[in-house]
């Protein structure tokens, strides 16, 4: 935890006292230039992992997992960029209205909760901050903006260790992923009945399928997962 906290203290002295640089293009100016940011936001699209896995929710990104876009996550996640959590939390929002928008009747009809899908504990202790539970309740609060009754739930807990992912294929990753998470409380029952599901990257969807399974199990519906970015990988 330490280490991670320094990394974001350090970056907030270096924005104070550095001319800025976008974490796209390395473009002096803004955080976060007008034409990265246009690269985020051009393409959002349904973007489901091929093969899709049983179990998988309709799944939508703002965009594909490269240039710009993955260095911005990366910005974000590994080095202590959090203030770029605003422009990518409008991103997912983007993404999140022009997917609901095909079934609107589905989230105007009531409460949904927007559930992050959560990092492991060492992941947040060694970057010092949670990154997609930080997004989960930026999109909820600006969902609210909309119109739409979207509350932020931090239903997911790792229930148990899993291998390193790296190198794994999809049936694989799925293998390694089964009854990793659980709903915490889920004895009291859901304050919902409807969850959008929010990550920061996809690739080949296990841990989607893992979140989704979890929330199932605990009564709740899971039609729609967002994600800033889509990536594939051969099964």
């Amino acid at each position: 935890m330490a280490g991670g906290i320094l990394i974001r203290v350090l970056s907030a002295v270096l924005d104070l006292v550095l001319p800025q640089t976008c974490a796209g293009c390395r473009a002096k100016g803004a955080r976060y230039c007008g034409r990265c940011l246009a690269e985020l936001t051009a393409h959002p699209a349904r973007r489901l992992p091929r093969p899709r896995l049983p179990g998988t929710p309709d799944c939508w990104s703002a965009s594909t997992y490269e240039g710009a876009v993955r260095k911005a996550i990366v910005a974000y996640k590994e080095r202590g960029a959090v203030a770029l959590a605003g422009v990518l939390a409008e991103a997912l929002v983007f993404t999140a209205v022009m997917a609901i928008g095909g079934t609107g009747a589905l989230w105007a009809g009531g409460r949904f909760a927007v559930v992050p899908v959560p990092s492991r504990r060492g992941s947040v202790s060694a970057r010092g901050h949670d990154p997609v539970g930080r997004l989960a309740g930026l999109v909820a609060g600006r969902l609210r903006a909309y119109g739409l009754a979207a509350e932020p739930w931090a239903a997911l807990s790792q229930a148990r260790r899993v291998a390193d992912q790296a190198g794994l294929n999809s049936a694989e990753r799925a293998a390694n992923l089964a009854g990793s998470l659980r709903v915490g409380g889920a004895a009291k029952g859901p304050p919902v009945a409807c969850v959008l599901l929010v990550d920061d990257i996809v690739t080949t969807g296990a841990t989607l399928v893992e979140a989704s399974r979890a929330l199932r199990s605990a009564g709740v519906r899971v039609p729609l997962a967002v994600t800033l970015a889509a990536t594939r990988r051969r099964s």
